[in-house]
């Protein structure tokens, strides 16, 4: 990152912390909250996909399982949703642990295929165990945060804006920490040169269960906020629709450059969500969120990070 880049991300983050402020409706700071969780998963996924390398199509359902371990503990073990929603990160992280040792070894289209089989997989379970998870119809009213008296839902949400920017913010510093340490190097060489990594002693398989486990700790703890924040869990979280979306905003933010994807994350949230409230565009939404990926990737195929980047660096006219 350059100086300009950690400037500009240091302001971005300083007028989302002042937004509550001025914007004091309840559904505009819930669109927020929403694209604070999505920009969460989608920064951990440009981790495995984006510095890897590793085509994980099953990263959907980390967040998954997160959401099902906070409702599942809260509603059948009365857990408190804070414990709640880091044990989805624990969880996710060792289903992670399980997928990632077949995926390790393989290669190609193999590992698409047997991380989607995994997110469906997950879906199935869910559906068939509905004595525990609700089945298609999932659970419901799930316990609200508080801390004492004070219910995080008062005060049009303020608590849990501001619970999910700080979920964003410390995802974030992780990735990015990772990214330019000696192991997201390594990541890197995997993802560009798997044989020449192997020959300078980096263990490919090691490296790919490595940063699947580390993808998958907060987009697991991003799905438990996200079950106690709607107060639901629903298969629809496994859904193609969702993983279609996040992906997309790794794509159109840039795959492999961390903030990208999060910039991504809140633009597309608010035009899918608005572009639901227009007439003949409901359903439509998700056409134009993949016509606008295809023409980022056609202009800029680093993402729009980098015009974003281009503009920054761009010399002044004498």
């Amino acid at each position: 990152m350059t100086h300009k880049q950690r400037l500009s991300a240091l302001i971005a983050l300083v007028l989302l912390a002042l937004v509550p402020i001025v914007v004091t409706d309840s559904y505009t700071r819930h669109v927020f909250i929403v694209a604070f969780i999505y920009a969460t998963v989608a920064v951990n996924w440009d981790l495995s996909l984006g510095l890897a390398g590793l085509f994980n199509f099953g990263h959907l359902a980390f967040f998954g399982i997160g959401v099902y371990t906070a409702a599942i503990l809260t509603t059948s073990l009365d857990l408190s949703p804070w414990l709640a929603i880091l044990a989805g990160g624990i969880t996710a992280a060792l289903a992670a642990l399980l997928i990632a040792l077949p995926v390790a070894k393989l290669q190609g289209i193999y590992v698409v295929l047997v991380t989607f089989a995994f997110g469906q997989l997950c879906l199935q379970i869910v559906l068939s165990q509905g004595d525990l998870t609700g089945g298609a119809e999932g659970l419901v009213r799930l316990p609200y945060l508080s801390i004492g008296d004070y219910k995080f839902i008062r005060d049009f949400k303020l608590a849990y804006y501001y619970v999910g920017l700080i979920i964003l913010t410390l995802s974030t510093i992780a990735m990015l920490l990772v990214a330019h340490s000696p192991f997201g190097k390594s990541l890197r060489a995997v993802r560009d040169n798997p044989d020449y990594a192997a020959a300078r002693g980096i263990s490919v398989a090691r490296q790919r269960v490595l940063v699947l486990v580390a993808s998958a700790v907060c987009t697991g703890i991003a799905g438990g906020f996200y079950a106690i924040y709607l107060r639901v869990a629903s298969p629809e979280v496994f859904g193609f629709s969702v993983a279609t979306l996040v992906l997309s905003m790794v794509l159109i933010g840039g795959a492999g450059s961390i903030l990208g994807p999060v910039f991504a994350a809140l633009a597309l949230t608010f035009a899918t969500e608005a572009m639901a409230g227009m007439r003949g565009l409901e359903e439509a939404r998700f056409i134009v969120v993949a016509v606008a990926m295809i023409l980022v990737l056609r202009i800029a195929p680093s993402g729009a990070i980098d015009i974003f980047g281009r503009l920054l660096t761009r010399p002044r006219k004498s």
